[in-house]
């Protein structure tokens, strides 16, 4: 082991509540986050720090500071076209830089092939 800053692919882990609402999720949704995860632990900047540092994402799927006037704190990944989104932090220490998934949230329809109540 170095002192020396490592880079990607970065250590993901997740609190047990976010991970227990992982498991809940739909398969189709869950694959879509994997999706994320794996955009996410293998960025340069976990952080898609500067202006337009996210373009290379999957279509609807970006990333955000969660407070603006914290630049280092946690982000917000959205995905599913921003039907989803998960809540992150990023421990960049020289020994084990890992991602934490502190939040997932899930807003979409858990069975897309079943309408809506409100739909006639």
């Amino acid at each position: 082991m170095t002192d020396e800053f490592t880079g990607p692919p970065w250590q993901m882990d997740w609190r047990l509540d976010a991970l227990a609402a992982f498991e809940a999720l739909p398969e189709h949704v869950r694959e879509t986050v994997l999706a994320a995860r794996a955009e996410l632990v293998t960025a340069k900047d976990p952080y898609f720090r500067g202006i337009e540092t996210d373009t290379h994402l999957p279509d609807g799927m970006w990333v955000e500071p969660a407070r603006s006037s914290h630049p280092k704190g946690p982000r917000i990944s959205y995905f599913d076209a921003g039907s989803g989104w998960l809540t992150y932090t990023f421990v960049p220490r020289a020994a084990d830089p890992q991602i934490m998934v502190e939040l997932i949230f899930w807003a979409g329809n858990p069975d897309p092939l079943t309408p809506s109540p409100a739909e006639p």
